[in-house]
């Protein structure tokens, strides 16, 4: 079921200088609370295009793991959390990068994916790209191939694509 971009859009709001002054945070919350626009949301994120086949599907702590993981589920395929330090159980892998207010690492358990698995990436925003960035980094690190990276929106202003230049990156809301 495809949704108009402004009705997803409009379920989605802005809340000033969180979780720090000069931020405009998309708060998402709206559209998970409405059944028919959720699953239109992760239907058509499960239609975006992407470089190759899809084994697993990778979610960023932690709006990425609602969407990555229902998508994951619609495609039928494994969900792999990223995680910020010291949150899994076992082994990890670890890489650190900077975002638009600081700094943050994401750890992902060092079996999660090996050489050769097709991997999505999906997340809620897109903002400077470091996030993304760190996450291929820490997959293709592993001997993953990262086939894409879908976004429920894209601060453009941003410009986070040019952080992912070699991957495969779409979004269904741009701002």
């Amino acid at each position: 079921m495809a949704y108009d971009p402004s009705v997803l859009s409009s379920l989605i709001r802005d809340i000033p200088d969180f979780p720090k002054p000069g931020i405009m945070f998309k708060d998402i919350t709206p559209l998970l609370g409405d059944g028919p626009a959720w699953v239109a949301t992760i239907e058509q994120l499960a239609a975006l295009p992407t470089d190759g086949p899809i084994d697993r599907v990778v979610g960023i702590e932690a709006r990425g793991f609602l969407l990555g993981a229902a998508v994951a589920f619609h495609l039928g395929v494994g969900f792999v959390p990223l995680r910020k330090p010291a949150k899994l159980p076992y082994r990890t892998n670890s890489v650190s990068y900077s975002l638009e207010y600081g700094s943050e690492s994401l750890e992902m358990h060092v079996d999660a994916v090996g050489p050769g698995d097709g991997v999505l990436i999906v997340d809620d925003v897109l903002a400077t790209g470091g996030t993304a960035a760190a996450a291929v980094q820490l997959l293709r690190g592993a001997g993953a191939t990262v086939v894409g990276a879908s976004f429920l929106m894209e601060l453009s202003f941003l410009d986070g694509r040019a952080q992912l230049p070699d991957v495969s990156v779409a979004s269904l809301l741009t701002y």
